[in-house]
């Protein structure tokens, strides 16, 4: 459920609240009540920040061992591939991009209300609540933006720390795709999509 804004300083609505409505800005100094990382706000990315947009995607896609991608992006293609989104954004602390998330339908025509994302956080940024700022500031984007349900199509079994978090936001996995994710060293490991009603 998304909150009226919060006040700001003497009692001022914010402009545009964080997080759908869950943060608030006091002058140069964003709070995310979600996650409570103080100097944290998830906004819509800007054409500035593509460079480290582009350099944290191209982190997970050579770890790999989370996004489906073995390509890594140019600046020009990332420039494109964040532009076709629904939605692109990102998470800003102290000034620099720490994470990101790309949302789109999951699916066209009688499915098009079922939305997708993909979530990146630096490895440098890991551990803070960063990632859950940027999966509950999706939820709430798209919902705005129309859609009915998030659906994740591929989270792979080992990735523990993003299924401990999409379960703990009230995710429901929808079962196990045995041997659906090829690893780096050619092995197969299990995928649980997994799915919330918006």
């Amino acid at each position: 459920m998304l909150h009226p804004p919060p006040l700001c300083g003497r009692g001022r609505q914010c402009k545009r609240p964080l997080l759908g409505g869950n943060g608030v800005k006091h002058g140069e100094m964003a709070f995310d009540i979600i996650s409570g990382i103080m100097g944290l706000e998830v906004r819509a990315y800007a054409d500035e920040d593509i460079p480290q947009m582009r350099d944290i995607w191209n982190e997970v896609v050579r770890a790999g061992i989370a996004f489906p991608q073995e390509e890594e992006l140019s600046l020009d293609e990332a420039r494109a591939f964040f532009a076709k989104q629904s939605k692109s954004a990102v998470a800003v602390e102290d000034g620099a991009v720490a994470g990101l998330y790309i949302l789109h339908p999951n699916n066209v025509g009688r499915c098009g209300h079922i939305a997708n994302a993909s979530y990146a956080v630096s490895a440098k940024a890991q551990g803070r609540g960063i990632g859950e700022a940027l999966v509950r500031d999706s939820l709430a984007s798209a919902k705005e933006l129309g859609f009915r349900i998030m659906q994740f199509n591929a989270v792979v079994a080992s990735n523990a720390g993003a299924r401990h978090l999409y379960e703990k936001i009230s995710f429901k996995q929808l079962g196990v795709i045995e041997g659906g994710f090829r690893m780096p060293d050619g092995t197969f490991a299990d995928i649980c999509p997994y799915f919330i009603s918006l």
